[in-house]
């Protein structure tokens, strides 16, 4: 009986398909596709994604206005533009990449947590 029960628990949890950690790769950059095992294609309806995995960058372009004086005048001069190109922070996916993938509780939407990276 005690059997019974335990195996009756374990089938009840497993069809709640409780949270589970995957790895996917990443098969489509526009729109979002990610592979898990070869047999499973998750599309952009069923993803999160999180701040992580998404491409940041940073404009540090400036200049400054400064005063030139001389003895026999001022002028209002304003210095070249420094570092005209954007720095990019984060990437962003690209297809080939390894993703760690949260399965959300119920399994109907997963969560791409992070790339993975070789060491």
């Amino acid at each position: 009986m005690i059997k019974q029960l335990q195996q009756i628990a374990l089938s009840s949890v497993e069809a709640s398909k409780p949270s589970t950690g995957m790895v996917g790769q990443v098969t489509g950059v526009a729109p979002l596709e990610i592979t898990v095992d070869q047999r499973l294609v998750l599309d952009e309806d069923f993803l999160l994604v999180t701040e992580r995995v998404t491409r940041y960058e940073v404009s540090l372009t400036h200049s400054h206005v400064y005063k030139d004086e001389t003895p026999t005048e001022t002028a209002t001069k304003t210095t070249q533009t420094a570092l005209p190109d954007v720095l990019v922070i984060r990437e962003g996916l690209k297809i080939g990449d390894a993703v760690l993938l949260q399965r959300m509780q119920g399994g109907q939407q997963f969560a791409v947590i992070d790339k993975l990276v070789k060491p």
